[in-house]
């Protein structure tokens, strides 16, 4: 599970759009898994997509060939889809961005989504991300959720995002989604660095977690939960033959458990226990 924070909430009937893209902002592929994920579970229809010619070095991000359903060589070019899905349980539209980091145009790429954003009547933009980090893959997967629209983070109840660098689309998008008005938010998990090969199920795991409490609805997880406990196994079998490793990961567990010890708190808990109840209603049907 996610580590959570309070406030998060967003109207329950707001369009709002999830981006999330390979590449520099997508570590142990967690943030386009969940996208995967949700477009799996809740079958989301493709209505668009951009033309890769416009932002894309094919150089850099080749086009692959394969045999077609109908026995003939077909080309897959990298280029960002966008699909549309309704939540289940409130109706609520959901826009899913997915694609891979453009190569160049990037002012415009974000203008050309933010327009269909527009179309659609989306007032929220969520852009999602993962990071190696140090953190171990014994404990939750941390997820952090920033905006820097004080408004939204005061409506919210979320940071602002204090990080100064180098960035990537996520963060140009987030930017441009705010001039335009919008309410724009950025979800971030840590991955364990030393475990950065994807897949990574139990980041993707806790980024959903995440999205359920902005949804405020449940993600059917699937095999996702079965996935991150054999993933967390065979990370635990490599810590094992390798003793520098596993004295490595003690010393996170030991920083992790230490910064974390005010965090038990009956507010915490109780958040978990309202996961709980929302994800058996929706199994028993209720």
């Amino acid at each position: 599970m996610s580590e959570t924070e309070p406030g998060i909430d967003l109207p329950e009937r707001e369009p709002l759009m999830l981006a999330a893209f390979e590449g520099w902002n997508d570590a142990g592929s967690a943030a386009s898994q969940t996208l995967h994920h949700l477009d799996d579970v809740w079958g989301a229809e493709q209505i668009d997509e951009l033309d890769p010619e416009e932002y894309h070095d094919f150089q850099v991000n080749r086009p692959t060939v394969a045999m077609g359903p109908t026995g003939r060589r077909e080309i897959t070019w990298p280029t960002t889809h966008v699909s549309l899905l309704t939540a289940p349980r409130t109706g609520r539209t959901v826009v899913l961005v997915h694609g891979i980091e453009p190569s160049v145009r990037w002012r415009r790429y974000c203008a050309e989504l933010l327009d269909i954003a527009a179309n659609l009547g989306v007032r929220s933009v969520i852009t999602i991300g993962a990071l190696l980090a140090d953190v171990p893959h014994t404990r939750p997967i941390p997820v952090t959720t920033t905006s820097d629209d004080p408004e939204v983070r005061d409506v919210l109840g979320v940071e602002p995002n204090t990080y100064e660098g180098p960035t990537g689309i996520v963060g140009i998008l987030q930017h441009e989604a705010a001039e335009r008005g919008l309410r724009a938010l950025s979800l971030w998990a840590a991955v364990p660095h030393y475990v950065a090969h994807p897949p990574s199920p139990k980041a993707t795991l806790a980024l959903l977690a995440r999205i359920e409490e902005m949804l405020g609805e449940p993600v059917p997880l699937g095999d996702l939960p079965d996935d991150a406990v054999a993933w967390q196994h065979g990370v635990d079998e490599l810590a094992a033959e390798d003793a520098e490793i596993a004295e490595y990961v003690h010393q996170l567990e030991e920083a992790k458990d230490t910064a974390e010890l005010p965090e038990a708190t009956g507010e915490a808990i109780a958040r978990e226990f309202e996961r709980y109840l929302r994800r058996r209603d929706k199994g028993t049907g209720a």
